[in-house]
């Protein structure tokens, strides 16, 4: 699985910038990866099935779908939960 390409990080515009904007700790080394303190933390995937973001849990990384608002909302509470 590849990791996510321009086009596709730009049809997650409105999620990246609810990250950027809501989730200060977290800094985004280059576009669509995102670093908490100095450890990888989220980033983004094209796949035939869709697009998922791979979020750094407790050590492993957990993938999510992030193709509808509600699968975003998931994305962000879980990222929410992580940095509280």
């Amino acid at each position: 699985m590849k990791h996510a390409n321009t086009e596709t990080l730009e049809a997650l515009a409105d999620l990246l910038n609810r990250i950027r904007q809501h989730c200060p700790p977290i800094k985004e080394k280059k576009p669509g990866v995102f670093y908490l303190k100095s450890s990888a933390f989220l980033h983004f995937h094209d796949d035939p099935a869709g697009i998922f973001a791979d979020l750094k849990t407790e050590g492993d990384w957990v993938r999510y779908p992030v193709n509808t608002a509600q699968d975003q909302t998931v994305l962000l509470a879980q990222i929410e939960e992580r940095i509280h």
